[in-house]
């Protein structure tokens, strides 16, 4: 705060202090006159109060008198106050304009110094600019003169290689007329010589008919024939070459991807058969189950859809279907029946409805299982129904479901290796045998029918392609799908995976020997290995050895258009030579 504004304010107080005294003072003067008045007229009506009143109006009087004196004393002071404020506020004005001046002084003699100090500072960096482009205008200078150098130099040798040049210009041209008088001449030598071999020639043609018997045609033919023989050979060597390069270097990326996802997984064997049995607690039962005159069979077989097969084996009763849900359906019917103990018509139609809703649940259930499992997200509500269903059919003795979730798996742990998204692998191999889960009402193959299925679905495209496009009923459209076809071998080949029945194995063995023996050539065929591989061993004076990696491929190509079969077959052409004699 400023002398001034200090000095303001005290004055500015005593004067409000002041006016309110003086306010107040005028305040009980005007109430004591009002006193006085009411004392001189209740001295009219109260005479005997007279000299009281006189004695208290002499003492107001005196009191007022007191009274104008503090006022008038306190607007003296009030006076005296302004005076002396107003002194002070001249006298502080003074001082403000002193030391303003004074201030202006302290920052021009501040604004000089700095603005000294800055132009020394700009001066000096000037001076080392200055310097800095002078060295660089030395150096430069220097660098100049050291490619005039150059350049001087480099002239002079243009100027002796133009000299060489023009030397070797003159030489080129008595060459080129040299070499031109050469060619006059041996093209009239040639000429000459190509006259003389031509008749040379058609002299040794007519004594080759005459002695070989032939005419030129048949020859020609023949040394075709040669040609087209060696020529065979020799695209089969390269051939050959080629494959096993490719294989060798398919064969290790393969291996490696194969069996980092095979050794990251591993699935259950499969271990249940396709066979619907009943035990029964006794063979009185199966009786009561038959009804009287079939009644109870006949309700049961028209309720369920399935058929009772009732024999002699003891405590046995076998339900037969072609539809999994529906004998799954048959058989908890059954045994609610055979638990419950009243087996009649109208027991029957209750028992089929909660196992119908009991089956409808487990295959919901199986199906969002499957789905947790992989971790594949939401599927449409008709994908986990028919995904369930899986639960109930079977392939070679293979539970298709888990089948599927193997595969699954697998392309999932193949896509990883190969940089592709895992989620829509899995998607895809799980989804890839949902066409299986239909009945034989739908035509078409079950890839087919599954991707169609997928596509109502509203499953990505690249899905749809992997599930019709796994058994090539589909050209693949992406790695996905060969993925998908990959891992489905993968799963279906591996050991203890799936069954086949002994009459299917023996003809699928005959069937591998016979398309073998039917190639010419081939002296005997052997199907081993379960099938999964045939040996064939080829007359040596026949098949030679780019003859036997041609037939190899021919026979697979054949047996891949003609035969059925899961996983791969393996065909290995033997060619052994013999050489034999004896000493004497």
């Amino acid at each position: 705060m400023t002398p001034i504004s200090f000095l303001a304010g005290a004055a500015a107080g005593a004067a409000a202090s002041w006016a309110v005294r003086s306010k107040s003072a005028d305040g009980e003067l005007t109430a004591l006159r009002a006193e006085l008045e009411s004392a001189r007229s209740d001295g009219s009506s109260h005479e005997r109060s007279l000299a009281e009143a006189r004695a208290r109006v002499q003492t107001l009087e005196t009191q007022v008198t007191l009274l104008q004196e503090v006022i008038e004393a306190a607007r003296g002071e009030t006076r005296a106050a302004h005076e002396q404020a107003e002194v002070h506020r001249r006298a502080a004005a003074v001082t403000l304009e002193e030391a303003t001046a004074r201030a202006r002084d302290i920052v021009r003699a501040e604004v000089e110094r700095q603005a000294q100090q800055r132009a020394q500072q700009v001066i000096a960096d000037a001076k080392a600019q200055a310097e800095a482009m002078t060295r660089d205008l030395k150096t430069r200078d220097e660098r100049l003169a050291l490619l005039e150098g150059a350049v001087t130099q480099k002239d002079q040798r243009l100027a002796l290689r133009e000299s060489e040049l023009s030397s070797r210009d003159r030489a080129v041209t008595e060459r080129e007329r040299a070499v031109a008088q050469r060619e006059s001449v041996a093209e009239k030598l040639v000429t000459e010589r190509a006259t003389a071999l031509e008749a040379v020639r058609s002299s040794e043609k007519e004594a080759l008919e005459r002695v070989a018997a032939l005419t030129g045609e048949e020859a020609r033919s023949r040394v075709i024939d040669e040609i087209m023989d060696d020529a065979r050979r020799s695209g089969a060597r390269e051939a050959k070459q080629i494959e096993d390069l490719a294989r060798e270097e398919a064969e290790k990326r393969a291996k490696r991807v194969i069996g980092i996802a095979v050794q990251r997984y591993a699935g259950e064997y499969a271990g249940e058969r396709a066979v619907t049995s009943v035990h029964l607690p006794s063979d009185e039962l199966k009786g009561r189950i038959i009804g009287r005159e079939g009644r109870n069979i006949r309700t049961f077989q028209e309720v369920t859809g399935c058929d009772l097969v009732i024999d002699d084996t003891p405590e046995t009763i076998v339900v037969s279907s072609f539809d999994p849900v529906r004998r799954e359906m048959a058989r908890l019917t059954l045994e609610r029946l055979i638990l419950d103990g009243r087996i009649h018509p109208s027991k029957i139609e209750e028992f089929f409805i909660k196992s119908k809703e009991e089956v409808e649940r487990t295959i919901k259930e199986a199906g969002e299982a499957a789905a947790m499992e992989l971790g594949i997200g939401r599927l449409h509500p008709d994908l986990v129904k028919i995904v369930g269903q899986l639960r109930y059919r079977y392939s070679y003795a293979q539970n298709i479901l888990r089948h599927s979730v193997e595969v699954a798996h697998l392309c999932g742990l193949l896509a990883q290796e190969m940089g592709i998204n895992p989620k829509l692998a899995k998607r895809a191999g799980l989804l890839h045998d949902i066409g299986k889960a239909v009945t034989h009402e739908v035509e078409g193959g079950h890839a087919v029918i599954g991707g169609q299925m997928a596509r109502k679905a509203g499953e990505d495209e690249m899905v749809v392609n992997a599930i019709a496009a796994h058994h090539d009923d589909e050209p693949p459209r992406s790695v996905l799908a060969h993925l998908t076809a990959a891992a489905d071998a993968i799963s279906g080949a591996r050991p203890g995976a799936r069954r086949e029945m002994l009459e299917g194995y023996v003809r699928r063995l005959e069937d591998l020997e016979r398309i073998c023996g039917a190639f010419k050539g081939v002296e005997r065929s052997f199907a081993i290995q379960a099938g999964r591989e045939v040996r064939v061993l080829v007359e040596p004076s026949e098949i030679d050895d780019a003859g036997a990696l041609a037939l190899s491929r021919d026979i697979a190509r054949k047996i891949e258009s003609e035969l059925a079969y899961p996983g791969q077959v393996k065909v290995t052409v033997v060619r052994e030579t013999r050489a034999v004699d004896y000493a004497r």
